[in-house]
């Protein structure tokens, strides 16, 4: 009996070995999947924003939601609903559009999707994501032409992606845009100043709904779009994202982590024991990549300072692309080669997946610079994976990490480094207290972030939504 449940053991392990080999030979053909690429973004009550009441779908209010029970986007079954995307990219807007086209799918909506910029020349990821979509029963409609406009006419709702999307409005719907301003959801995940142009939002005002991933974010737009182009924001939604099926599947089972943490830190050439903190992110100074490097180097000078007793640290920087940020990247490189501590910081390229990562490393580090992550959801993410986090006091992952039970908040800016450095010597310092910060925040997924959570939270808006198009239309 002993040696069949040691062979089933043997090939459960060379079953998910496979999988993982799989795994890294499609992302090596693909570029970025990083959910928290778009400048993204437990929350208190509703502020109020624009000319109605903002609301926020509380996620304490849909934390007993069960899969067993009823779908909660099952009014959606027979709506034609229209997603446009301002692109078509690995990045986290248009694969966030797309999850939702496909819960949308999954109750028997009709969803057309189009994206208003595409490259001339043929694209390989945009084919895959195309291919993607008609699979799973998404219509992929050209930007432009009758076809958009006519089956943005006849939609029951359209949902604009990102600011940017705004773009499409006059440039495709022309003197129609009065007739479908009435049943747009607008879905913003952006942060940076230079999204507030009139040219994207100045049909703002007129739309149906905007559906915003945090509270910091509603606000800061709010102010913007009054003190900078003088419009006011219509009745806005605060919906906080959720980690997806397949990702809860992986963090959950113990065989699969087990295998791509060995899987990953070998390719690293880190011991099992070793201690690692890793930031996962396109690599760019808004970032803060090398703000981490700075803190993770003070880290390892107060260790030897002090004699303290921890396993070998090493930093991982999740998201390289040489290509992209050449002059950042050459000065990552450079400060860890002048500190002499290339022997502990690993650059990695950018990569399909990051549910290995996350089952690798040990401490997450989000250090979004600026005003933040919009959301952040590799933030909750890593919480899935019972990984403390030491966020930036900015944006949404002020509304993710609880400061002191699952993780630590420290400042932006230059001045992080030494508060960031002291965090990072306490996780390693203290095994338990790393274990304790995990755990709360896997539990803290698993009450808010998760996704039939975000779908619930989802319904009640497009319910709303709905409900506004169709009295506007009979009057």
């Amino acid at each position: 009996m002993a040696k069949q449940s040691s062979a089933w053991v043997g090939m459960q392990k060379n079953r998910w070995a496979l999988v993982v080999l799989a795994l890294f030979s499609l992302s090596t053909a693909m570029v970025f999947f990083m959910r928290t690429a778009f400048d993204s973004c437990s929350a208190g009550a509703g502020n109020d924003f624009g000319e109605g009441k903002g609301r926020e779908v509380e996620a304490s209010s849909v934390g007993r939601v069960r899969s067993e029970e009823p779908n909660p986007l099952g009014f959606m079954k027979s709506k034609l609903v229209l997603l446009v995307s301002h692109e078509l990219s690995l990045s986290g807007g248009p694969l966030l559009l797309m999850e939702l086209a496909f819960l949308l799918r999954g109750v028997g909506s009709e969803v057309v999707w189009i994206t208003n910029q595409k490259p001339a020349e043929s694209d390989e990821v945009i084919h895959s994501l195309e291919r993607k979509m008609l699979d799973r029963g998404v219509q992929v409609f050209s930007a432009k032409g009758q076809k958009a406009i006519d089956t943005a006419l006849k939609a029951d709702l359209v949902v604009l992606n990102t600011a940017v999307a705004g773009k499409w409005l006059d440039g495709v719907l022309k003197e129609n845009v009065p007739h479908v301003l009435p049943k747009v959801l607008w879905w913003i995940h952006e942060m940076r100043g230079h999204y507030f142009n009139v040219e994207y939002v100045k049909h703002l005002p007129f739309v149906a709904g905007a559906m915003i991933d945090s509270h910091a974010t509603a606000q800061y737009w709010k102010n913007r779009t009054q003190e900078r182009l003088g419009i006011s924001m219509p009745k806005t939604y605060v919906v906080h994202l959720g980690n997806s099926k397949e990702l809860m599947e992986v963090a959950e089972d113990s065989v699969s982590r087990r295998v791509l943490r060995e899987h990953i830190r070998e390719s690293l050439g880190v011991r099992s024991d070793d201690l690692l903190f890793a930031i996962i992110n396109s690599v760019s100074r808004g970032k803060g990549q090398d703000l981490f490097l700075r803190a993770f180097h003070e880290s390892l000078q107060v260790i030897q300072e002090k004699k303290l007793q921890v396993p070998s640290m090493h930093a991982v920087v999740v998201g390289s692309d040489m290509n992209v940020q050449t002059k950042f990247e050459t000065e990552l490189r450079k400060f860890v080669l002048e500190k002499k501590i290339q022997d502990r910081v690993h650059f990695v390229n950018k990569t399909l997946t990051v549910a290995p990562y996350l089952a690798a490393i040990d401490v997450l580090v989000q250090n979004s610079q600026a005003r933040g992550e919009c959301f952040g959801r590799i933030t909750i993410e890593a919480m899935g994976f019972q990984l403390p986090v030491l966020g930036t006091a900015a944006g949404g992952t002020m509304e993710i990490v609880l400061n002191g039970t699952t993780g630590f908040l420290h400042p932006v800016g230059k001045e992080s480094v030494t508060p960031l450095a002291n965090n990072i010597v306490k996780l390693a310092t203290h095994v338990e207290r790393r274990m304790t910060m995990g755990k709360q925040g896997y539990e803290r997924v698993k009450e808010r972030f998760l996704e039939h959570h975000m779908a619930h939270r989802i319904a009640l808006v497009l319910k709303e939504v709905l409900a506004r198009a169709k009295s506007s239309n009979n009057s």
